[in-house]
C-alpha cells in the first residue's frame, strides 16, 4: 500500500497473471493451455484476468456457469469460452449459442436441451461430452456413455450439434504418488475411443487441472485446463517443482490504531488469548465479513512495519487484532495479510496452512467490503 492510502484492499498484479499463463503455456505444450476464470477469477476478477490471460498466450477461457461466460463476451473476449455447470432446465443455452459458447453435456437429458436449443435458433451448438472418470461428481457415468455417445451422433446427423471435446476431471493429480490419475487417464481414453467410433468428435482431449499439468505430462493430451496455477498458487505443496509462478494477488488494509495491553489482559471477544507481558497491540478494519477466515484467530500472521505479526485473539466481523510487541506504528501503516511473500509478508498458502484449509478457497473468498485494484494493466 502507497503512503497515505487508507482504504481495505485487494491488489492484482496482472502481469503476474500473464507471466504465469506464459510459463504454463509453454510448459504444457505442444497441447493448448485454458485458464480457467470461473468464480470471478478465483477472487481476482475475471473480466481483467481473462484479458490477462489472452496476452499471455491462454487458447481457451473455461468458466464454470454460462452466465459466467456471457460476462466474458459482454467484456469484449471473442475467443473459445467453455463452461460446464448449468440449471437443470438449460434456460440460458440459447444465450450460450447466441454468444458461440461451448457447453458440457453429461446426459442425454441435457444434451436434447442443447439440441432443441440449436433447433429453435437455427444454428450449430457447441458441445463436449464429459464422462466422470472417478471424481463422481460432474460428468456422465461409465454405463450411461454409450447412450450419450449414440444421441450425440444423432444430434450431430441432424445438424444440431458439433461435438468438439471430450473430458473428464481429475480427483487425486495432488498426490503424485496416488494410482487413481492413472485409472482416470485410461478410462478417458476408453470414453474418447468409445466416441470415435460411434463417429462423434471427439475433438479436444482433456483431463488435466494445475495439479495434472504440473506433474503429470502425460494427462495434457490435447488441451490443459489450469486454474490456480495461473493465479501464482502451488495446486500440490510440497510437490511441485519450481517453475516460477508469481501470485498475483496482495490484501492490505491500513493500520486504524496502536495501544498498549497490559500483561493479563484479555483481547478480542472470549479472551481466548490473554497478554503474558506488557506490550502493544494494532486494530485491521477487516474481518470475517470481508472473506477473512475466523479459523485464521491466534493462527495466522501479518506484515506491518517490516516484521510479521501474529493475529491475537478470535478474529471478527470486522476487524481483528494484531500483536505489534511493543511497536507503535502510526494509523495507516500498512497491513498485508498476505502477498507473493518477496517482502517478507505471508503467502495465501500460509494462511491455508493456518487455517486448515487450500489457497484456493483463501483467495476465493476473500471480498466482502474490500475494494479490488488491478495493476500492471498492458494495453
Amino acid at each position: 500500500m502507497e503512503p497515505g492510502v487508507t482504504a481495505a484492499e485487494i491488489v492484482v498484479d496482472l502481469e503476474a497473471v500473464r507471466h504465469n499463463v506464459r510459463l504454463l503455456r509453454e510448459l504444457v505444450a505442444p497441447a493448448a493451455l485454458m485458464v480457467v476464470v470461473k468464480a470471478d477469477g478465483y477472487g481476482h476478477g475475471a473480466v481483467p484476468v481473462a484479458r490477462a490471460a489472452r496476452q499471455g498466450g491462454a487458447d481457451w477461457l473455461g468458466a464454470a456457469t454460462i452466465a459466467e461466460g456471457l460476462e466474458l463476451r459482454a467484456a469484449g473476449d471473442t475467443g473459445p469460452i467453455l463452461t460446464w455447470l448449468d440449471l437443470p432446465g438449460g434456460e440460458r443455452y440459447a444465450e450460450a449459442l447466441a454468444a458461440d459458447l461451448d457447453v458440457t453435456a453429461y446426459s442425454e437429458r441435457e444434451l436434447a436441451l442443447v439440441a432443441a436449443a440449436a433447433a429453435e435458433a437455427g444454428r450449430v451448438a457447441r458441445v463436449q461430452l464429459k464422462v466422470d472418470t472417478g471424481l463422481s461428481r460432474g460428468g456422465c457415468v461409465r454405463e450411461d456413455w454409450p447412450g450419450l455417445v449414440a444421441a450425440a451422433r444423432a444430434a450431430q446427423d441432424a445438424g444440431r450439434v458439433e461435438v468438439t471435446g471430450v473430458w473428464s476431471h481429475l480427483a487425486c493429480a495432488d498426490e503424485p504418488a496416488h494410482p487413481a490419475t492413472e485409472v482416470q487417464r485410461e478410462r478417458l481414453a476408453d470414453a474418447v475411443a468409445q466416441a470415435d467410433a460411434a463417429g462423434v468428435g471427439p475433438g479436444l482431449r482433456h483431463l488435466a487441472n494445475s495439479a495434472g499439468a504440473l506433474l503429470w505430462p502425460d494427462v495434457r493430451l490435447d488441451l490443459a485446463r489450469v486454474g490456480l496455477a495461473s493465479y501464482g498458487l502451488d495446486p500440490a505443496p510440497g510437490h511441485t517443482p519450481a517453475v516460477g509462478l508469481v501470485p498475483a494477488m496482495t490484501v492490505q488494509a491500513p493500520l486504524v490504531l496502536a495501544k498498549r495491553v497490559a500483561a493479563g489482559e484479555g483481547v478480542s471477544y472470549g479472551h481466548t488469548w490473554v497478554a503474558d507481558r506488557d506490550t502493544t497491540v494494532g486494530l485491521v478494519p477487516v474481518g470475517y465479513a470481508d472473506g477473512v477466515p475466523r479459523h485464521a484467530s491466534g493462527r495466522a500472521e501479518v506484515w506491518v512495519a517490516g516484521r510479521r505479526r501474529p493475529i491475537r485473539g478470535r478474529v471478527c466481523m470486522d476487524q481483528f487484532v494484531v500483536d505489534l510487541d511493543g511497536d507503535l506504528p502510526d494509523p495507516g501503516e500498512p497491513v498485508v495479510l498476505f502477498g507473493p511473500g518477496t517482502r517478507g509478508e505471508p503467502t495465501a498458502q500460509e494462511w491455508a496452512e493456518a487455517c486448515g484449509t487450500i489457497s484456493y478457497e483463501i483467495v476465493s473468498r476473500i471480498g466482502g467490503r474490500l475494494g479490488r485494484r488491478h495493476v500492471g494493466e498492458e494495453d
